[in-house]
C-alpha cells in the first residue's frame, strides 16, 4: 500500500482510505478489514480527527464523517508548513540570541592572528580598514547603528560613499534605533538615502555595531561597550552566515524608517506575485507548478527572474524579500 507521507501512522492512513471507500463503514468493519482491535480503530479515528481528516456531524456524534482529502489534505499541509514556518523562525530567533552572545563576549577571547579573523587594534585602523571594505562591496552592504543618533556632520560625510555604492548597484540595508526618529536629521538622511535606492528601518534595540559586505566577512566591535578598543573583521563562513541571519531577523521585525519608493513590484503580475507568495510558504518548484497549472520549465523560469530582481541567493530567500518589501 503506497502511503501518503503526511505524518500519519499505518493504522490510521489505513483506516481514511477505507472510510474514503466506504463512507458508511462501522467501527466493526474497519476493525475486521485492518486486522486491528476496536479500540485501536477509535484510537486512529481519533488522531484522523485531531488532523481534521474526519468531522463530528451535526448532531455531535462520533466524528465518523470523512472529509474530503481535495479539502482535508489541504488544511493538513497548510498546518504542516506553518509549524515548518515557525520551527524556522525559531530557529532564526535562537541563532541570533546565540550570535548576539557570542558577539558580546568576543573581546575575551580574540586571538591575533587566524586565517578567518583580522584584529583591528584602534579606531585609525578600523576606519582605514573599513574604508577599503566599503570600497570592495560589489553586492550588499548592511549595517547596525546603535547608539542613537549620528550628527549632523556625520551623516554628511557619508553620503558621497553611499552614493557612489547605490550607483554601482549595491544593496545598502541600515537598521538603527528607534530613538532616530525623533531626529530630524536622520530622517532626512534617511529620505536622501532611500531616494537613491538604499533601505532604512529600525528596532527598539540592537545588540552591536555591525557592518558586513556581500554577506562574505563582518566588521564587529572588539568590546561592544566600548568601541575605542578596536574591532575584529570575520570571514569565516559559518561566523558570518549567523550574523547575516542575526541581520535578517532583525530586518523582518523592523519598521521602515521611510516608506519604500515605487520598484521592483510596480510591474509584476499575478502569476508572479502568487509564485512569491508560494515559494514564501517553502514550496518547491514542482509543487509551485502544480499549483498553478503551468510547466515546471515556466515556473523554473520565473523563479530565476524573480531571484535575479529580488536579489535573492534561494528561492526561499525571495520569498522573504517580496514579503519585507510588501510584494506579497
Amino acid at each position: 500500500m503506497e502511503e501518503l507521507g503526511l505524518g500519519l501512522d499505518r493504522l490510521a492512513e489505513h483506516t481514511y482510505r477505507l472510510m474514503l471507500a466506504e463512507p458508511d463503514i462501522t467501527v466493526d468493519g474497519l476493525a475486521e478489514r485492518t486486522g486491528a482491535g476496536s479500540a485501536e480503530v477509535r484510537a486512529a479515528m481519533d488522531r484522523l480527527a485531531a488532523l481534521s481528516l474526519l468531522r463530528a456531524p451535526a448532531d455531535g456524534g462520533d466524528p465518523t464523517l470523512v472529509v474530503d482529502p481535495e479539502y482535508g489534505l489541504e488544511a493538513l499541509l497548510s498546518s504542516q508548513q506553518a509549524e515548518l514556518l515557525e520551527h524556522q523562525h525559531r530557529i532564526e530567533r535562537n541563532r541570533a540570541a546565540a550570535t548576539a552572545l557570542i558577539a558580546k563576549f568576543a573581546h575575551l577571547h580574540v586571538p591575533r592572528t587566524h586565517p578567518d579573523l583580522e584584529h583591528l587594534g584602534d579606531l585609525e585602523a578600523v576606519r582605514a580598514r573599513l574604508a577599503e571594505v566599503t570600497a570592495n562591496v560589489g553586492d550588499e552592504l548592511l549595517a547596525f547603528c546603535p547608539g542613537g543618533a549620528q550628527t549632523e556632520d556625520n551623516l554628511e560625510a557619508s553620503k558621497p560613499l553611499d552614493a557612489g555604492l547605490l550607483e554601482r548597484g549595491v544593496r545598502i540595508r541600515t537598521l538603527y534605533v528607534d530613538s532616530v526618529r525623533h531626529h530630524a536629521p536622520s530622517v532626512a538622511y534617511a529620505k536622501w538615502l532611500n531616494a537613491r535606492g538604499g533601505q532604512t528601518r529600525t528596532v527598539a534595540a540592537l545588540p552591536l555595531r555591525m557592518i558586513i559586505a556581500d554577506r562574505e566577512m563582518a566588521l564587529v566591535p572588539v568590546n561592544p561597550e566600548n568601541s575605542a578598543e578596536g574591532a575584529v573583521l570575520m570571514r569565516g563562513p559559518g561566523t558570518v552566515a549567523a550574523l547575516c541571519a542575526l541581520f535578517d531577523h532583525l530586518w523582518i521585525t523592523g519598521t521602515p524608517l521611510i516608506e519604500a519608493l515605487p520598484g521592483v513590484g510596480d510591474d509584476l503580475g499575478r502569476q508572479e506575485r502568487e509564485v512569491l507568495r508560494l515559494l514564501a510558504q517553502g514550496l518547491t518548484d514542482e509543487a509551485v507548478a502544480v499549483r498553478l497549472g503551468v510547466s515546471l520549465r515556466t515556473t523554473r523560469r520565473v523563479t530565476a527572474k524573480l531571484m535575479d530582481r529580488l536579489g535573492a541567493k534561494s528561492r526561499f530567500q525571495a520569498g522573504l524579500r517580496a514579503g519585507e518589501l510588501g510584494l506579497l
